[in-house]
């Protein structure tokens, strides 16, 4: 079996003012700085002072419904360049699509974002999931699930091999002679059924020998290339049954796998921290009081597959397909089955439920009471850490870190200091070894 780690993992999952629909709409929000780097960089120096594992991105390749809200402004690996040079030890990870990347351009970006930051770069394969995406990149839809697992693990091999195709020690900067040691940089000749690849790549191998490999399965093909590839996992949880069910699973796929790495998994987290649970609820309700009802409807139909403009507010949900029925992205549909089952809410609960994290689990409370239960997620087989998703920011992980964070270090949770200097130190990840 994998081991587990001894401390609980963070990351700060960044996303505009916040996760929270309507955290934009708040006076004090940053909404006005979204496109200001140093907005980005004062977030990844809070998580670095919180002494969290990494800051992450997730990326989208449209526009959608733009008056919602914000969703993406600055292009991520773009602002990680520039949150690179504002710290020294925080991770730093991105969504990059499988869907619609290239392996040369992808394993060049992120070998030169490893360099960069000294060894502090991860990467999070996504297969992407809207037709007005593939729009953007000149498909007529997206192309089938299936067709994109496999491109997206033919993409992974051959980013790999180019990172690869460099030996550590290849720079020997003879300046009466050779440049790198004879025989130390190949050609990798992918030729598969999605890319070919000649190589090598023009970046020395990365200092962490591969950047971290991230990925968020819920789909079986998902799941299966989780535990064959990944070496971090985010996921999905509503409440703890559901992350211990997918914990275990992950675990046994890993296992299965012949894998004896940690692969810690990492369930998206909405905290609300007050300094006392009323306080912390006011807050919650202060963001959901600012939530617009029909572009609220309209995203709720996006994830379930219909109309919902109809759907009376203080009624019950109307019954909703399983989900063996529906075709769209099942690990946030499956969670909005689990919150409808469990909690039985009228459709206006609902919506304020999902209005920050979409489904993933929220922890209303004192510091110690979250506390609390993040211990007794991690205790009890839920999960490794914590994938972040302050509901507004800065605020939200300015009290996490200023308020949260040293109970769990007073706890024996979480780490006083780091202890290395790369992403793979932090999760407590083997460098890949090269050849040389």
């Amino acid at each position: 079996m994998n081991p587990r780690p001894s401390m609980l993992h963070l990351n700060l999952f960044i996303m505009g003012c916040g996760h929270h629909r309507a955290a934009w709409r708040h006076p004090d929000s940053a909404v006005d700085r979204l496109g200001d780097i140093a907005y980005y960089e004062a977030l990844a120096r809070t998580a670095e002072r919180g002494k969290l594992d990494a800051v992450f991105f997730a990326d989208g390749h449209a526009a959608l419904d733009v008056n919602d809200g914000p969703r993406w402004f600055l292009e991520p690996l773009t602002a990680m360049a520039a949150m690179a040079r504002a710290t020294e030890r925080i991770g730093l990870v991105s969504t990059v699509s499988s869907t619609f990347g290239t392996p040369f351009h992808v394993a060049r970006q992120l070998a030169s974002l490893d360099h960069i930051s000294r060894g502090r770069m991860g990467w999070n394969v996504v297969t992407s999931m809207f037709d007005v995406e593939a729009r953007n990149h000149g498909y007529e839809a997206m192309p089938p699930h299936d067709w994109r697992y496999q491109r997206a693990e033919e993409m992974v091999n051959a980013v790999q091999a180019l990172w690869d195709s460099w030996d550590d020690d290849a720079l020997v900067h003879d300046r009466q002679g050779d440049f790198v040691r004879p025989g130390s940089v190949r050609a990798v000749d992918h030729r598969g059924e999605h890319f070919r690849v000649d190589g090598p790549l023009t970046v020395p191998r990365p200092p962490q020998g591969h950047p971290v490999l991230f990925q968020a399965g819920a789909s079986e093909q998902g799941r299966d290339l989780a535990a064959r590839r990944a070496e971090a996992v985010y996921a999905v949880a509503y409440d703890l049954p559901a992350a211990q069910s997918y914990y275990s699973d992950i675990k046994r796929r890993v296992a299965a796998a012949g894998r004896t790495s940690p692969v810690p998994i990492m369930p998206g987290l909405v905290v609300y921290v007050g300094s006392t649970e009323a306080e912390a609820r006011a807050r919650q309700r202060a963001l959901d009081e600012l939530l617009p009802v029909a572009s609220s409807l309209r995203q709720l139909g996006g994830f379930v597959g219909q109309d919902c403009s109809g759907w009376a507010l203080d009624e019950p949900v109307p019954p909703l397909p399983p989900l063996s029925a529906f075709k769209g992205p099942q690990g946030r549909y499956g969670t909005i089955l689990r919150i409808v089952e469990t909690e039985r809410p009228t459709v206006r609960q609902l919506l304020g439920r999902l209005a920050a994290g979409g489904g993933h689990c929220t922890m209303v409370g004192t510091p110690e009471q979250i506390a609390d239960q993040m211990a007794h997620w991690w205790r009890n087989g839920g999960a490794d850490g914590f994938n972040l998703m302050p509901p507004a920011l800065p605020r939200d992980i300015d009290d996490f870190v200023d308020h949260v964070v040293p109970v769990l270090q007073q706890r024996g949770l979480f780490r006083r200091d780091y202890e290395g200097h790369t992403l793979r130190d932090h999760l407590g990840l083997a460098r890949p070894p090269g050849r040389s």
